[in-house]
């Protein structure tokens, strides 16, 4: 998985966001629906200019008849709407959850575990996956690039962090599926880091993009760092 060189701003909230649409089954029934639109408003006009200057051009120019087209734009209507709610059905909700446990790290001390779920009715399948560290201390720097999984440990290695024992980090590649519905909802590993190493992590940023069954793709950034003090006497055990 290629890293990302772009600089994008990371949302506060940490929201799911639709990043993009199905140019099959979004973009060209909405076009369509739009050019049959337009000719209809045409014909419209065409209709209530005289006898004689139907005969004339530009209005001598007669597209399509006003029954037919009224039918057809009816059906194009009837399946972006329908389009639409079943986007809507379909679409993934990312779900993140947090928790001190023993036993994901060498050495067997408290480790916050991080996973993902899909909470939606329908598998979505993971698009790209990337990773932004932010070190204590580079909290005011300008944000860094997108890096895959092992391009992050890398730079955590490079920092003085051992894989394995100060930290570890999942790679999910195109294709993967994320669960939902009836036996779904389960949470997925993301990574799991250390008490110490989330004393010198200001944050771990996780950009998941995934594509529903409608071909919309979808995003959520969440930090890995993010409540992971709320229950300190968990990770004190």
């Amino acid at each position: 998985m290629a890293e990302d060189a772009g600089r994008d701003e990371i949302p506060v909230s940490g929201a799911q966001v639709r990043v993009r649409r199905s140019v099959l089954l979004f973009t060209v029934p909405l076009a369509l629906l739009a050019v049959l639109t337009a000719v209809l408003v045409w014909e419209s006009i065409r209709s209530n200019v005289t006898p004689g200057a139907q005969s004339q051009w530009p209005w001598r120019l007669h597209l399509m008849d006003t029954e037919v087209l009224g039918s057809l734009l009816a059906l194009s209507l009837g399946v972006v709407l329908a389009r639409a709610q079943y986007a809507r059905t379909v679409r993934p909700h990312l779900g993140w959850r947090g928790i001190w446990v023993k036993g994901a790290l060498v050495g067997g001390a408290p480790a916050w575990r991080v996973g993902i779920l899909n909470g939606g009715q329908y598998t979505a399948v993971i698009d790209s996956w990337n990773i932004r560290v932010v070190l204590k201390g580079e909290e005011d720097a300008p944000d860094g690039p997108w890096k895959s999984v092992s391009g992050a440990a890398a730079e955590l290695a490079t920092a003085g962090f051992v894989a394995g024992v100060d930290f570890r980090l999942i790679e999910f590649g195109a294709g993967f599926p994320l669960m939902g519905g009836v036996g779904g909802h389960e949470t997925v590993l993301v990574g799991a880091f250390s008490e110490g190493f989330a004393r010198q992590v200001e944050s771990l940023y996780v950009r998941a993009r995934v594509t529903d069954v409608a071909g919309d793709t979808h995003e959520r950034i969440t930090d890995c760092m993010k409540g992971m003090w709320t229950d300190r006497a968990v990770a004190a055990e």
